[in-house]
């Protein structure tokens, strides 16, 4: 469980990544929390930015992770984090933002791309999530600290602007790539030392110190304690996400076995080296819905890992009934059908149990399982993000007439 600061005590507190920190219990906005945290950078916003001039004190990112269209994504295993400008509707340029939220990162991306030896002037980004608390409506997770750019990435993989489309009318937005420093804390004194201007004092974190004076990225990697997600996990964790799911999966119920040219299409979704090679027909698909490829090594000399691919279009959870879970007799199929140096793919729009989930991670058979949630997040994460897309999708490719 996540610390937990209540309102009253958030005043002079250290930033403890992971930690929620809750606003008043009015639920005003003259009691939101960050600002408390760190005065004088507003209470309102995905970008706040303190300092005046060139040079910024600190940026604080925020989400409230509940917009489909920019889906801000932390990866813990990776510490790279995925945050998405302030033009968010038409009518604007990808920098004419009220915020000055794209023109900040643009200038400091720029500067990081540039300048040859130590980072100065480049402020520390404060990253933060809406995290709601029985008390507190407004509680916010501080998710760390951390600076832009990521290991491996050039400089035309860290920030791209992206296009998009509302109501036929194209805008562009910036998706920029940070990476989230193995600091634990951010000390009281720092921040302090912040306020007046001082980056690197002696209080500053020494994964800080190093980024700014070497560039060497040391990220917070979080590899998890488990590799079985539970139930409630694989469930999608909101109200709109829950009506995707629901759905695809009524467009498909009566006629399951298309759902196997959608799930083969999700998986490629996933990842652009997935190749699809053929979606077996029912009466002699030897227990498989689709075969393919998996493409490692170099473009120019690539190795192919086969796959297996089983699709299963279960009940999803609904508000008034348990969903129709994936158990061991069915993870079992899919593990009787793979050769040798080959795996398997299992895409549910339900849940795989936790007996067959453990079972398989147990005796480390290689399978992939996509559920429910991750259909209807690898949608939103290729541009699938209204419920209008998503019934276009489905009924211009996967006609059930």
């Amino acid at each position: 469980m996540s610390k937990v600061f209540s309102y009253e005590k958030i005043i002079g507190c250290d930033l403890v990544v992971d930690a929620i920190y809750e606003g008043s219990k009015d639920g005003q906005l003259h009691g939101e929390p960050i600002s408390k945290l760190l005065p004088g950078s507003g209470n309102m916003g995905g970008f706040r930015i303190s300092g005046v001039g060139a040079n910024k004190n600190w940026v604080i990112l925020f989400t409230t992770g509940e917009d489909p269209d920019w889906p801000d994504s932390l990866d813990n295993q990776t510490g790279t984090y995925v945050y998405f400008g302030d033009n968010k509707k038409p009518g604007h340029d990808l920098h004419d933002t009220k915020a000055g939220g794209n023109k900040l990162i643009r200038d400091i991306f720029s500067k990081v791309h540039m300048t040859a030896g130590m980072l100065s002037g480049v402020p520390p980004f404060f990253i933060f999530a809406k995290s709601p608390t029985e008390h507190s409506a407004r509680a916010v997770k501080f998710l760390g600290l951390a600076v832009p750019g990521a290991p491996g990435l050039s400089s035309t993989e860290d920030i791209v602007a992206i296009w998009k489309s509302t109501s036929g009318q194209r805008f562009q937005n910036y998706r920029a790539v940070f990476t989230v420093l193995d600091v634990a804390s951010i000390s009281r004194e720092w921040i302090s030392d912040l306020a007046a201007g001082n980056q690197t004092s002696s209080n500053a974190p020494k994964a800080w110190l190093d980024w700014v004076k070497t560039r060497k990225y040391v990220p917070l990697i979080a590899k998890p304690t488990t590799e079985i997600r539970e139930v409630s996990q694989q469930i999608p964790d909101t109200e709109f996400k829950r009506q995707v799911l629901v759905n695809i999966w009524s467009h498909f119920k009566d006629a399951p076995v298309r759902f196997e040219a959608f799930a083969a299409k999700i998986y490629q979704m996933s990842d652009r080296r997935v190749i699809i090679d053929e979606i077996t027909r029912g009466s002699v698909d030897g227990g498989r819905d689709a075969i393919g490829r998996y493409q490692l090594g170099l473009v120019s000399d690539p190795v192919f890992a086969e796959f297996s691919l089983e699709a299963k279009c279960y009940q999803p959870a609904l508000s008034d009934s348990q969903p129709n879970t994936v158990g061991v007799k069915e993870v079992s199929r899919l593990i009787s059908r793979i050769r040798h140096r080959q795996f398997g793919v299992l895409v549910t729009t339900s849940v795989i149990s936790r007996q067959a989930y453990k079972e398989v991670r147990e005796d480390n058979h290689p399978i992939i399982f996509i559920c429910g949630k991750d259909i209807v997040e690898i949608l939103i994460a290729n541009g699938y993000n209204g419920i209008e897309k998503i019934a276009a999708l489905l009924s211009t490719e996967f006609p059930m007439n």
